[in-house]
């Protein structure tokens, strides 16, 4: 499985928000220039993450965005599953009656258990934690530098 660039663009940008949570509301172009991102790109995902209860928008002068739940209640599975859809290997895992074969395929149990995992996984990283392992990184690079 291969992330597209907007799943892999959401969780940096809900990443920069956990990392400037307390700051206020924060501008799309202020996340857009940290991450290298279009702002443009940005405001396609924005909508996405807003509908599903991720992100908070605040218009205005002094409008922009927020969390709309403390980072440790979202996971980097909560973002991708809006921006990515399913997240299932196969069709036939989350769809098994769309297979003849589904009741006794051996290989439809392997890509069903991978794809658990693999949801188990992505459910385990939080923002709070993404931000403490930011934080850390940039204290172990003051260190060497």
């Amino acid at each position: 499985m291969k992330l597209s660039t907007r799943g892999r663009y959401g969780v940096r940008l809900m990443l920069d928000l956990a990392l400037h949570e307390g700051d206020g509301p924060i501008t799309l172009k202020d996340i857009a220039a940290r991450q290298e991102i279009s702002e443009k790109y940005l405001s396609n995902l924005i909508p996405l993450l807003k509908n599903a209860g991720l992100v908070h928008s605040v218009r205005g002068s002094q409008g922009g965005h927020t969390l709309a739940k403390p980072p440790r209640e979202i996971t980097v599975k909560d973002i991708l599953l809006v921006l990515e859809g399913s997240m299932c290997l196969t069709e036939c895992t989350e769809k098994p009656m769309l297979c003849q074969r589904s009741g006794d395929c051996l290989v439809r149990g392997i890509w069903s258990e991978v794809t658990e995992k693999m949801l188990a996984v992505l459910e385990s990283f939080t923002l709070a934690e993404m931000v403490e392992r930011q934080m850390l990184k940039k204290t172990v690079l003051s260190y060497n530098i």
